[in-house]
């Protein structure tokens, strides 16, 4: 697993604030970066998101309108749809998953260990 290194453990006990777990000097705090489901979700409601508004923007016929009132749903669901998808990728920008990774001592099955901070 890639992960983003975000501080040393020396940054992270002097930046931190009050709520912030200590982090030992052999470890080192990352982020899930792109593996983070929340970038999984927030694409593949942006892509479905698209692929409505195109059929809303293209496809809209009188029959259609008759059938949901004079509505656009799919142009409506569309773009909620990647309005949310959007939210979802700043959400992983603004507060990403941290965790403690360390190494493990020699002969142990896992090379790291890694915990969450939050």
């Amino acid at each position: 697993m890639s992960a983003h290194e975000d501080q040393t453990p020396g940054e992270q006990n002097a930046a931190g604030s009050a709520h912030a777990p200590a982090v030992p000097e052999d470890a080192t705090v990352q982020t899930a970066g792109a593996f983070d489901i929340r970038n999984f979700i927030g694409i593949l409601l942006g892509l479905f998101g698209l692929v409505l508004l195109g059929a809303g923007v293209f496809a809209f016929s009188p029959d259609e309108a008759a059938k949901t009132g004079g509505v656009n749903a799919n142009l409506w669901a569309g773009a909620a749809m990647v309005v949310v998808g959007v939210l979802f990728i700043v959400w992983t920008k603004v507060d990403p998953i941290r965790m403690v990774v360390r190494d493990n001592e020699d002969g142990a099955e896992e090379p790291r260990d890694i915990a969450a901070i939050d």
